[in-house]
């Protein structure tokens, strides 16, 4: 496994994540820089004094987001969106996102509870790491100060802020005997915060039970019958590292059976209404190639003229358009073909 610490600045108060194990690797100064970092987070929070975020720390971690915002600050993508993004494949979400720069945003080979259903929300992070009992006395010690709730493991902590929509995303850097982060009682509390699911880079335990909770659904690396251990719960709503993917809180998620892709939420609305685009160009080509109007290479290159024109009057005799035809009418006006 990868080893990096990241400290940076959110608006004058540094942010700290060391998404690594250091017992996975034998390389001294990959250690050394674990556990700096290590020293260098505890004393960032003596100082911050928080576990989450300010809403203005949130809000300066997607700035270009102009929509509804949660009162945290995490953004609030639209359900109507959200719905949408259900239908969009994996493939089309990587690609824009490539295209835009955005090359680090997917992660695949999970296990899932139930693969033919597909899950779409808006990131809830949390961060876990190899316990460390003086760091954790003093998460636990801030919680309190926080009014979190003082009975049970500090991973029911993420499951308290859910709000319905809410996917809730952690990484425990792959660990999985005596690394289950939730068990079929935690998993109906969020589902019935949530009415979503879990995506973990870690394990869970007690999949039977979990896979009978009508409607929730996760995406984890592994399962075991162990309880969660030597582990401790760093922060919450903070980036985090999801195998090769970079989540911040807020991002729009899309799992299903082919993996998992995490969205920044200023891109969303973009992504979804060009998924759809070409999602109706491709049915508009299927349609023509059986009908044998136009040829694989036609229909596979630039469109000719007649080929757009053609296409410009399928589209607006249709009506069961995935997104609004203003929405469509506005978009065609900036469609290069």
């Amino acid at each position: 496994m990868n080893h990096f610490v990241i400290i940076s600045q959110l608006n004058g108060s540094q942010v700290c994540s060391i998404p690594s194990d250091p017992n996975n690797s034998n390389d001294k100064q990959m250690k050394h820089f674990y556990f700096t970092g290590l020293a260098i987070c505890l004393s960032w929070l003596v100082q911050a004094q928080q576990i989450t975020p300010t809403e203005g720390q949130l809000k300066s971690l997607s700035p270009e987001f102009k929509g509804e915002r949660f009162p945290d600050g995490r953004p609030k993508v639209s359900d109507e969106l959200l719905m949408r993004l259900e239908k969009v494949s994996v493939e089309e979400a990587w690609g824009y996102l490539r295209n835009k720069g955005y090359q680090n945003q997917f992660e695949n080979d999970w296990i899932i509870i139930d693969d033919d259903r597909v899950m779409t929300g808006r990131a809830v992070t949390a961060q876990y790491m190899p316990l460390r009992n003086d760091f954790n006395d003093l998460v636990k010690k801030i919680g309190k100060e926080e009014g979190r709730v003082q009975t049970g493991g500090t991973n029911s902590w993420p499951i308290d802020i859910l709000q319905e929509g809410d996917i809730y995303v952690a990484d425990s850097y792959g660990k999985i005997v005596d690394g289950t982060l939730i068990g079929d009682n935690l998993g109906n509390a969020i589902y019935a915060k949530s009415k979503r699911g879990v995506v973990f880079y870690g394990s869970v335990r007690d999949m039977a039970g979990l896979s009978e909770i009508e409607g929730f659904n996760g995406w984890i690396k592994g399962h075991d019958p162990s309880y969660i251990q030597q582990m401790m719960l760093t922060t919450i709503n903070y980036p985090i590292r999801i195998g090769r993917a970079t989540v911040l809180p807020g991002d729009a998620v899309l799992a299903n059976r082919y993996g998992v892709v995490f969205i920044p939420a200023h891109l969303l609305a973009d992504l979804v209404i060009n998924a759809e685009f070409i999602m109706l160009r491709d049915q508009f080509g299927i349609q023509r190639l059986k009908e044998g109007k136009y040829s694989a290479g036609e229909i596979d290159s630039k469109w000719s003229e007649p080929i757009v024109k053609d296409f410009l009057e399928w589209v607006n005799k249709k009506e069961d358009l995935p997104m609004r035809r203003a929405d469509l009418d506005e978009f065609l006006k900036e469609r290069n073909w």
